[in-house]
């Protein structure tokens, strides 16, 4: 498995080091200079959003775009799956070796063959920053249902909800104006803090169905009767 033959590799790291913030960020400005060029459908935020920018920069420019989404579709799914695996590439204690192996080992993953994403591995490593690369995939999906002409649904709900009533869900909203006439991309979420209820965001919209909102509703409405 690839967490096994990364976990050896970082097993071999002995020493820590970081890499000043700074340094870091200063560290992608020659992946992300066409930026300047190609101007990405929504503007992200935070580090991962400054990589995911760049990564949809330069598959743009190399007329690859749907390919690195695959990819980046791909290794998101398996940092999900395989949760110690985000803690093994995120290690500060790496080597250049143990980043090098990693890097290949990722690629293969993905099933991208080509240079964008090969490249843009080989920058996250460079600069410690593999850690990020599940926001970083999080970000770019936000990027490509941008691209698509797509509006994220976020559902969240206190337990997993099937798929009749996600989708009764779906067209109930895209019946209404706050879908705005775009292609829905649901994204289903479990927060065990809610009790019961749902909470719907749609673009800057929040529509706050759940139970724990009612209760904190009525212990206002108590303490302020007191």
């Amino acid at each position: 498995m690839m967490s096994a033959r990364v976990a050896r590799a970082g097993l071999r790291a002995t020493q820590q080091f970081s890499v000043p913030r700074a340094a870091a960020l200063n560290g992608l400005r020659t992946y992300a200079t066409p930026a300047q060029e190609v101007k990405p459908p929504v503007s992200l935020f935070g580090v991962d959003g400054t990589y995911a920018t760049a990564l949809y920069t330069a598959s743009t420019k190399a007329a690859a775009l749907d390919q690195t989404a695959k990819a980046l579709t791909t290794l998101g799914e398996t940092l999900k799956a395989d949760r110690k695996l985000t803690g093994i590439i995120s290690a500060p204690t790496l080597t250049v070796s143990d980043k090098q192996q990693i890097v290949q080992e990722l690629q293969k993953l993905s099933g991208d063959k080509g240079d964008v994403v090969k490249n843009f591995l080989e920058a996250l490593a460079e600069n410690n920053r593999l850690g990020l690369l599940e926001g970083i995939t999080e970000k770019f999906a936000t990027l490509m249902g941008a691209h698509r002409g797509e509006i994220e649904l976020n559902i969240t709900s206190a337990q997993e909800l099937d798929n009749k009533t996600l989708n009764r869900l779906e067209k109930a909203v895209a019946k209404s104006e706050v879908s705005q006439g775009k292609k829905l991309k649901v994204v289903s979420k479990v927060n065990p803090d809610l009790v019961g209820g749902l909470v719907v965001e749609i673009g800057d919209r929040t529509i706050d169905l759940s139970v724990s909102s009612k209760i904190a509703k009525l212990n206002k409405a108590l303490t302020d009767a007191l």
